[in-house]
């Protein structure tokens, strides 16, 4: 289904990253495994792909650096002759209350999860254009929607991809490409793990069909979007959340 495509997903060397890399790659794609710390864990996801016949290459880049991410995908470009689909997944949390947050926690959450993904459309959309044809998805998540108590930096980094999305929607359309955001409710990843018992049965609580979701979950959203058939679909926000946001 995505045969002769290349994908880049940001941030893929594992959760909801690794899930999509994984995916887009058995769907046909060649598909490049960004990380900026984890170079053990996005070689793993290589080689899994690459082990069932699949086509994959990691690259270190810190997405939230302009210049970085520009040369992240000139090299793409340069090796693969285009890119098609982008995939920003890269994100972090420094969770904590607003009273208490520290300039430099909000600071890299809005510059990790925010101008991350502008830097990584901001430079892939330039090829996009040329080639006339594009799918961009943007990872959100349910506390940019809802907002979260004790996130106000995470919440306002997903809200603000949200309003990046339906943006770039509106210039992009005319040049064949669509760009669409998936928020993800409450997810089995490591950020996930963290949380106390309590927590997570307090949470579940909010949910509607009653437990966490998993990453693959999600993947198979942001493979939809990436697919031709998703081709009438730009500037929305599907929520993979359980019924946590409806």
């Amino acid at each position: 289904m995505l045969n002769g495509k290349t994908a880049l997903v940001t941030g893929a060397s594992k959760g909801i990253g690794r899930a999509t890399a994984l995916l887009l790659a058995e769907l046909g794609a060649a598909v490049i495994v960004n990380y900026n710390g984890s170079a053990d864990k996005a070689e793993e996801v290589v080689k899994e792909i690459c082990d069932k016949g699949g086509k994959a290459v990691a690259i270190k880049c810190n997405v939230s650096d302009f210049s970085e991410a520009e040369a992240m995908i000139s090299k793409i470009v340069e090796d693969f002759g285009r890119i098609d689909i982008l995939v920003n997944n890269a994100g972090i949390t420094r969770d904590g209350l607003l009273m208490r947050m520290s300039e430099e926690d909000f600071d890299r959450v809005i510059e990790t999860n925010l101008k991350g993904s502008f830097n990584c459309i901001r430079h892939a959309s330039k090829y996009m254009i040329k080639q006339r044809c594009g799918r961009i998805i943007n990872i959100s998540s349910v506390s940019g929607v809802m907002g979260n108590a004790g996130q106000a930096n995470y919440s306002a980094s997903k809200a603000g991809i949200i309003g990046l999305t339906k943006s770039a929607a509106r210039e992009l359309a005319s040049r064949g490409i669509t760009v669409n955001a998936v928020a993800p409710g409450f997810i089995e990843t490591d950020m996930t793990d963290a949380l106390s018992e309590k927590v997570k049965t307090a949470v579940t609580e909010q949910i509607p069909l009653k437990h966490f979701g998993k990453p693959e979950d999600v993947a198979r959203t942001v493979a939809f979007l990436a697919e031709e058939n998703s081709g009438y679909i730009t500037g929305q926000v599907i929520c993979v959340d359980g019924g946590m946001a409806m």
